[in-house]
């Protein structure tokens, strides 16, 4: 990053439906801004989805970035939640190697990040854990010595803590 830059965790409410995030996802590559996690899901509305955009960039940057998402007809409302309290968390799954001896030094490992087990196998099992992207790194790193054999995240979700 560079020395003005910072995350920025933007919050867009958007139509649900064909087509929407390819438009979206095409405004940032037309104007070669960088995408560090793009998670999108409905609302509580099935005809509204939520994406939660994380993107690095000074102010100017953020700046262009809200006023061309404003500018897409599927967009309904653009919050940066960088400039609010807010909540994020992901999710990451892990499937290690762990055959039975190792199997309860894994699972010890895993309730230090309330992790859960999500699969057992004969030679490998399933970790689950959710938490804010520091907790989620050191997670992964404290399973590296197992033998990470997949590895899939979410990137971020976040939503904005109520005023107070």
């Amino acid at each position: 990053m560079e020395k003005n830059e910072r995350k920025h965790t933007i919050s867009a409410l958007v139509e649900n439906h064909f087509g929407v995030l390819a438009r979206v996802a095409g405004m940032f590559s037309a104007r070669g801004f960088n995408i560090v996690s793009l998670c999108v899901g409905e609302t509580d509305d099935p005809s509204v989805s939520r994406m939660t955009v994380v993107v690095n960039g000074d102010d100017r940057v953020l700046g262009q970035i809200i006023q061309q998402l404003n500018k897409l007809v599927d967009v309904i409302d653009v919050t940066d939640l960088t400039a609010e309290a807010f909540v994020e968390r992901e999710l990451v799954m892990v499937k290690v190697a762990a055959e039975s001896r190792k199997r309860p030094e894994v699972v010890e490992l895993a309730s230090i990040f309330r992790a859960k087990v999500v699969d057992v196998g004969a030679k490998s099992m399933i970790l689950e854990c959710t938490g804010a992207h520091g907790k989620i790194a050191a997670f992964v790193d404290m399973m590296r010595p197992y033998g990470i054999e997949e590895l899939v995240r979410t990137g971020e979700i976040a939503i904005a803590r109520s005023k107070k």
